[in-house]
């Protein structure tokens, strides 16, 4: 297979996980309606919440977590290939949390799962300071997925600032990079355009990038403008603003290797 249609959801997600996994759900179910065989959401599907102690009673470990669940069946049903953009569950051996991706096969299994490695601890001038450290545990491994849409480097949010995560995942053989988030409206309207097609164009790489956007019950406004990109850097689809909705786009896997051949960068590159 080497053109697939790809979408994103953006969310709008709230503090009740049953109504964000219906919300969900139902926006996956349109971009499956409209030919999609990969369909990804948003950092934070299932639950945004960071009111001090208000989200932790609602988080449980991987194997109980309803989303993961609903989402798994939900790609059995569609037959389609399923990013869980990310949800947090407890963290083995840790006190804090994990904030993890998972890459869903059309037969429901769990193919990859990725845990965000950058913890956004930032001052970014929107009255809110956020220490994700407090509470999540970052991760340590990058993830390359051989999914039967390609393969696929996942990542999430705040990880878009290292340039060096998405380099390593293309030259282990990503064509497709997943940037699930829920990036806030300050940092957003000044970078989030710029920084997905830089990756893109960096690696040779498809990126698609699912968004949260709007304004949240715990007091937070995320950006919107779900994004999917192609590897010479070109917007594919674009969300209308901050909406919840369904973007999608048709990914030629072949122009990976075209344009990594025009501008052979992955391998150029000296060390000093």
């Amino acid at each position: 297979m080497t053109v697939i249609r790809a979408a994103c959801v953006q969310m709008r997600s709230t503090t009740a996980v049953a109504e964000n996994i219906a919300a969900a759900s139902a926006l996956v179910r349109q971009a499956a309606e409209a030919g999609a065989v990969f369909i990804a959401t948003p950092e934070m599907t299932n639950l945004l919440d960071i009111r001090p102690g208000m989200a932790r009673p609602k988080i449980v470990a991987q194997e109980d977590d309803a989303a993961l669940v609903a989402f798994r069946a939900l790609a059995v049903e569609l037959g389609v290939w399923l990013l869980l953009g990310s949800i947090a569950v407890t963290a083995e051996g840790d006190d804090r949390l994990a904030n993890r991706s998972f890459l869903i096969a059309p037969d429901g299994d769990v193919v990859a799962h990725y845990d965000k490695i950058h913890m956004f601890d930032v001052e970014v001038g929107d009255g809110q300071a956020y220490r994700e450290s407090r509470s999540y545990r970052p991760g340590t491994s990058t993830v390359l997925a051989n999914a039967g849409i390609g393969r696929v480097g996942m990542t999430i949010c705040y990880d878009l600032r290292f340039a060096a995560l998405y380099r390593s995942l293309a030259q282990a053989g990503a064509q497709i990079l997943t940037v699930p988030a829920a990036f806030t409206r300050v940092t957003g309207e000044a970078h989030w355009h710029v920084l997905l097609r830089a990756r893109a164009i960096e690696t040779g790489c498809f990126v698609v990038a699912p968004a949260q956007g709007g304004k949240h019950e715990d007091g937070r406004e995320t950006y919107g403008h779900s994004l999917i990109i192609s590897p010479w850097g070109e917007i594919l689809a674009e969300a209308d603003g901050d909406e919840p909705g369904v973007i999608w786009a048709d990914l030629d896997l072949d122009e990976v290797d075209k344009a990594r051949a025009r501008i052979p960068s992955l391998g150029n590159n000296q060390v000093f």
